[in-house]
């Protein structure tokens, strides 16, 4: 399966601005033959919402987003606020290709102070979609620093876990070391989809690339330009990437 990961900027607070800009980009992607793309965190509405938090969680556009999918007949996962339960979650919507809404994962590591004034960490470690014969894994930013959260989802199955993130100065070691290893230590794929540019008092790194099971970087963004990538996404080096280095069924759980 081909994919495209979009580094890009959102315009703050603005959801036609950025839906309109997400049009332009799903034809693109979809004119080179891809079956997804990935959005950065947060991308439809901006990262730092502060007191428009909930504002923006309840005027999230998800049926224009899913009209979007269905136009252009490409899977989304698109970040945006989430409200649910009376609260606000940090999210990730995954959208068919036919404009279905296939899972939403709300993050479960939130990180600062601005992560946990705004929003409330969602509770379930693993989210798997299957996409075109590829089970995807959904996990945002802070999430993909822990271990656990990967392993997880390679336990269960995951050929590819997709990160939107909105990392900023000066945590761009994540994006250059710590993805890659990711995908090696779970021979799988990861995308890291980043934003680019500044928002208040933030300054993203850009940096977002695509890592495969041999934990080599197939796709790589610059630190600053907006940019649509694309990489191939074949389960068969992921079975046998963890058939040739397996970490998975060697681990000692027995005393861990």
């Amino acid at each position: 399966m081909k994919i495209a990961i979009w580094q890009t900027q959102s315009s703050h607070c603005d959801y036609t601005a950025n839906l309109a800009r997400l049009d332009s980009a799903l034809q693109e992607a979809a004119g080179q033959g891809a079956s997804l793309l990935i959005t950065p965190e947060m991308f439809l509405s901006g990262y730092v919402l502060n007191e428009r938090t909930r504002e923006m969680a309840e005027t999230f556009p998800l049926a224009a987003l899913q009209a979007l999918a269905g136009k252009w007949q490409i899977a989304i996962i698109a970040g945006g606020p989430l409200a649910a339960d009376g609260k606000v979650f940090n999210a990730s919507y995954f959208i068919s290709s036919l404009g279905e809404i296939s899972g939403i994962y709300r993050k479960t590591h939130l990180f600062g102070e601005l992560d946990k004034s705004q929003f409330t960490a969602g509770d379930q470690p693993v989210c798997i979609i299957p996409c075109n014969g590829v089970n995807i894994a959904l996990l945002i930013c802070y999430d993909v620093e822990f271990p656990e959260t990967v392993r997880a989802a390679a336990n269960a199955g995951a050929h590819l876990v997709a990160v939107a993130t909105a990392q900023m100065k000066p945590f761009d070691f994540v994006n250059k070391h710590l993805i890659a290893t990711r995908a090696w230590e779970n021979q799988l794929y990861v995308a890291y989809v980043n934003q680019t540019g500044q928002e208040e008092h933030l300054e993203y790194v850009g940096l977002s690339l695509v890592a495969g099971p041999d934990g080599q970087v197939i796709a790589q963004a610059s630190e600053t330009q907006e940019q649509l990538l694309y990489a191939q996404i074949d389960p068969s080096q992921v079975i046998q990437a963890q058939r040739d280095n397996p970490y998975l069924t060697d681990l000692r759980t027995d005393i861990l």
